[in-house]
């Protein structure tokens, strides 16, 4: 299993990191991509991918929750820095990056600057993106797609990951139209969770595995500090929703999420 998405610089995680790494990979975790969310989870992210290169994988960008009255400063040394490492080869994605309207739209309009200038990075880049949707889906996608269809010949074609997906069936297909993929997490096994409805109609090929952790763990270790080994409860509900294995389930994601961020 690869996880797509997890905070594992998250301070619940220092004081126990290398046992608690070590337990993820005898439990068949692969990789872990870690994303940033501002300018100073840079200090955090960075060092600690680098003290466990081929196992933990940075992204960079600017949340859009924290796209506030210092957006521009933010924005301008994150570039920077994107930029400087993707020159080194060592950037896995540009992420977590959208849009967010659920607890303040003050900056709503800088958040859709900021989200296209990141996107448009991503392709001058060649790099795949790590976006967070909330309370925002329709404008959201008008962006990548307005993205996407910008032609420029120096530009590389946009893709990525819907994180945390949790839309409708035609929002899906959408944003598979794109060239996206869905991440599915522990909210797929919460009572009630109208996602199976939609998940019936959309090919195993289109979704990646990802926790969001310390955050979104999923039943029976709801409430509790997430895990990158506890994707095989999610796993194992996809397997039932498409009545194939769980090593078919995990199979099929790890090589969705090889293939689009060219994890070996």
């Amino acid at each position: 299993m690869i996880d797509t998405h997890c905070h594992i610089d998250d301070a619940q995680y220092q004081d126990d990191l290398p046992a608690f790494l070590q337990q993820q990979k005898d439990s068949g975790v692969e990789a872990i991509l870690v994303p940033s969310v501002d300018v100073h989870s840079i200090d955090t992210v960075l060092p600690l991918c680098a003290q466990y290169p081929d196992y933990l994988y940075p992204a960079l960008g600017l949340h859009p929750e924290e796209v506030k009255a210092d957006w521009q400063q933010q924005w301008g040394a994150i570039r920077a820095k994107i930029e400087e490492m993707q020159c080194e080869g060592r950037l896995i994605a540009i992420g977590e990056i959208g849009l967010d309207y659920h607890w303040d739209t003050t900056y709503k309009e800088e958040q859709h600057i900021v989200f296209r200038d990141q996107l448009l990075l991503a392709r001058r880049l060649n790099l795949p993106v790590m976006v967070h949707i909330r309370d925002a889906m329709e404008d959201t996608y008008r962006i990548l797609h307005e993205v996407a269809s910008f032609a420029d010949e120096t530009l590389q074609p946009l893709r990525g990951v819907v994180h945390c997906f949790s839309g409708s069936r035609e929002m899906a297909e959408k944003f598979i139209a794109l060239g996206f993929y869905l991440g599915i997490g522990g909210v797929l096994t919460f009572k009630n969770c109208k996602l199976s409805d939609t998940l019936r109609h959309i090919p195993l090929q289109h979704l990646v595995l990802e926790t969001d952790a310390p955050y979104m763990a999923p039943v029976p270790h709801r409430g509790k500090r997430n895990e990158s080994r506890w994707m095989t409860y999610v796993a194992e509900r996809l397997a039932d929703l498409y009545l194939v294995s769980t090593e078919d389930v995990k199979r099929v994601t790890t090589a969705n999420a090889s293939t689009l961020f060219g994890i070996k």
